[in-house]
C-alpha cells in the first residue's frame, strides 16, 4: 500500500508568484500629502516671530501691544490705527492668570470692535 502525501511545490509557485506581485505593487499604493513646514527666524526678538501682534493684558486695566503700555480706554483706536493697514486681522491675546475672565471678555469686545477677525488666546501667562 502506498502512502499519499500532499504536493507542495505548486502552493509554492503561487506563494512566490503573490509575494512578488505584493513586492511590486507595494511602492505605488502609498499615499501621502506633502506638508510645508514653517520657517524659523533667528533674528526675532524675545522668541516672538516678527509681524505677529501680541496684545497682554496687566492689572489695573493696562494693556501692552508689542511691549507698549496702553490703557484699555485708549485700546479701540490704537488697534483700529495698527490694523487699518495690515492685510492679516489677526491678534494673540494673553492675561495675567489671576485676571478675572470678565476683563479678558472686555478686551475681546474691544479687540472684535476694531475690526480684527482672528483672534487666539495665550493661556497661562504669569507676571515675572
Amino acid at each position: 500500500m502506498s502512502k499519499a502525501e500532499p504536493n507542495v511545490v505548486p502552493l509554492c509557485d503561487v506563494l512566490l508568484v503573490l509575494l512578488i506581485i505584493f513586492m511590486v505593487i507595494t511602492p505605488l499604493v502609498q499615499k501621502g500629502i506633502d506638508v510645508k513646514l514653517p520657517e524659523t527666524q533667528s533674528d526675532s526678538t524675545a522668541g516672538q516671530p516678527t509681524g505677529l501682534i501680541v496684545l497682554t493684558l496687566k492689572t489695573n486695566d493696562v494693556a501692552e501691544i508689542n511691549g507698549i503700555s496702553y490703557e484699555l480706554r485708549g485700546l479701540l483706536e490704537e488697534l483700529r490705527r495698527l490694523y487699518s493697514a495690515r492685510q492679516d486681522k489677526t491678534i494673540f491675546i494673553r492675561a495675567l492668570a489671576k485676571l478675572p475672565f470678565s476683563k479678558v471678555m472686555e478686551v475681546i469686545d474691544i479687540v472684535r470692535g476694531a475690526g480684527i477677525e482672528t483672534l487666539a488666546l495665550i493661556p497661562d501667562y504669569l507676571d515675572n
